[in-house]
């Protein structure tokens, strides 16, 4: 039986998750500008929630860890939103200083 042929498994949820944490450290990797960036590190963290939810998934094991990968998952989630609030507002306060958001020219945030 074929990977794309059978019902959706485990291993789809592990495919779905590797793909988007490794597109996410791409982006990370390839971007200049401080939103690129940021981009990437929410594809990295919903690739590892999307590996929580499946390992926790009682459809896919015999045995489940009961809720701790969804909890995981919502905390996780809590985390990205809140990187994403501090992460922007540096990014907004950056572009009125300097009206670029490109991360080679922040290192006179150093201080």
């Amino acid at each position: 039986m074929s990977f794309l042929t059978e019902p959706i498994g485990l291993s789809h949820f592990l495919a779905v998750g590797a793909f988007l944490f490794v597109t996410g450290v791409l982006c990370m990797a390839t971007k200049r500008n401080a939103l690129g960036i940021l981009m990437g590190i929410e594809l990295v963290l919903n690739g590892a929630i999307v590996n929580f939810v499946g390992f926790a998934s009682p459809y896919f094991r015999d045995e489940t860890l009961g809720l701790d990968g969804h909890l995981i998952a919502i905390f996780v989630i809590v985390l990205a939103a809140a990187e994403a609030a501090v992460a922007l507002a540096i990014a907004l306060n950056f572009y009125n200083n300097h009206a670029t958001i490109d991360v080679d020219r922040a290192d006179e945030l150093k201080g």
